[in-house]
């Protein structure tokens, strides 16, 4: 059935007003979208996208997680390095007692001991230095003597005791350096 439209209700275009349809009918028609617009992209490519964002935020994500922890690992690092620094006054006193029969035996030689093995388990390291071939990134050469048999320049004598860290050199050793004789 067909309904009756009064005359006066009928707008310009001949359509009622009522006519939902036909009133956006008339927007769309009436507004002009540039061409690029007109194409509306697909449901998948706008899955795909969103995706794409999903996945690149993901990564940012784990990058950033890996250099906070890096972060941490390398305070924590600087942190326990610090505080060896810091000892090692304490250290070079206790070498100095040792040379000097201070601590042989006792309380004394006891707690050096124990400061020592503590030390230790944070990743001090005393650098050998005696007899070996003198390398000026782990030695500070204070003195050079001409030596027999010697053929390449070698440590002949500590003056005061260098450490490491794993492989970070927190003091180098002071050390008398034994030259091949010219």
């Amino acid at each position: 059935m067909a309904e009756s439209v009064n005359p006066e209700e009928v707008p310009e275009n001949g359509a009622p007003e009522g006519d939902a349809l036909s009133q956006a009918e008339e927007i769309l028609n009436g507004v002009e979208v540039p061409a690029e617009e007109a194409v509306a992209p697909s449901a998948s490519d706008e899955a795909a996208e969103l995706k794409n964002d999903l996945l690149r935020l993901q990564a940012e994500y784990v990058n950033y997680r890996k250099r906070v922890e890096r972060d941490r690992a390398v305070a924590g690092q600087m942190a326990v390095i610090g505080v060896l620094n810091s000892v090692l006054p304490v250290m070079d006193d206790i070498d100095a007692a040792r040379a000097h029969g201070d601590l042989v035996d006792g309380p004394f030689a006891a707690i050096a001991t124990k400061l020592e093995t503590v030390l230790s388990t944070y990743g001090l390291v005393k650098i050998d230095a005696v007899g070996v071939p003198f390398d000026p990134t782990v030695h500070e050469a204070l003195i050079q003597q001409p030596g027999a048999d010697i053929e390449v320049d070698t440590v002949s004598q500590v003056l005061r005791n260098g450490y490491k860290s794993g492989e970070r050199i927190l003091r180098a050793a002071q050390v008398i350096v034994a030259v091949p004789e010219i």
